[in-house]
């Protein structure tokens, strides 16, 4: 498998997409967190082993385009629904990241009928606490340094340097930055309604957890599991909220026990 991943343009309900893929055979919809998809990535070479990956990046993110009045996280779920349809053959797995699950929980709590299995990495989209605690990071407010440290297990390994970035690279990480920020600032990285239709989710479902994650603890990923009728939770040590990059190779090898 060659490094890299093929970029595409997807046009679906007259919005066009940044669209990445590698692989080929059933497809993989992958939806992105906080931040699109890095072709390098070494995980993406285990997953494209089984089936194709399909990366679209959201409205605003990267090299995606945002009509002007496309600006909730319901957009998002409607546009995605869309995406889902339009892909090729009778089932799709689902792999959303973070904010990229919290999309794929809420497409999978409108309809499954696409859906053949549900992987969620990490992801935000509920709360589990009282009003006045917080269960997920603000990662506007906080500093620079508690964002990098509560991200990663070993963040001198495995965060970005930023100073390093070409300029492209950077520039689009600040796009991620101010789309994610419009989409998911209010309330902040979760849907209130959302807890109440988990329950619809009636394909096999997966959430995988880094141990370390500050982001969004194991606890809150239990509770997400909790939620959704037979739905599996499986830590992995050794990572933080992204333990596809930390740990690839765990990561993989419980995709593909899932998966089957």
């Amino acid at each position: 498998m060659t490094s890299g991943m093929a970029a595409d343009r997807l046009t679906v309900r007259g919005i066009e997409l940044e669209v990445r893929r590698r692989g080929a055979g059933r497809p993989i919809l992958l939806l992105h967190g906080f931040d699109t998809v890095d072709p390098e990535a070494p995980f993406l070479d285990g997953l494209a082993r089984h089936g194709e990956i399909i990366a679209p990046s959201a409205p605003g993110f990267a090299n995606s385009p945002r009509p002007k009045d496309f600006d909730t996280v319901y957009d998002l779920v409607h546009l995605y629904l869309a995406v889902l349809g339009a892909l090729p053959g009778d089932k799709v797995t689902v792999l959303g990241f973070s904010f990229g699950g919290w999309l794929a929980a809420e497409v999978a709590a409108a309809c499954t009928h696409r859906i053949d299995k549900l992987i969620l990495v990490d992801p935000v989209g509920i709360k589990i606490s009282d009003r006045e605690t917080p269960d997920i990071l603000d990662i506007f407010n906080k500093s620079a340094d508690e964002v990098r440290r509560r991200s990663w297990h070993d963040p001198d390994r495995f965060a970005p340097d930023y100073n390093a970035m070409p300029d492209e690279a950077l520039v689009a990480h600040a796009r991620n930055r101010e789309a994610l920020c419009l989409y998911a600032w209010h309330p902040y990285m979760y849907n209130p309604q959302l807890p109440r239709w988990l329950g619809r989710i009636d394909v096999p479902t997966l959430l995988l957890w880094g141990e370390s994650d500050g982001v969004v603890g194991p606890d809150y990923g239990r509770a997400y599991a909790g939620m959704i009728p037979g739905a599996r939770f499986e830590p992995i040590a050794g990572a933080g909220h992204h333990p596809e990059i930390e740990q690839p190779e765990a990561f993989i090898d419980r995709f593909r026990r899932f998966i089957g």
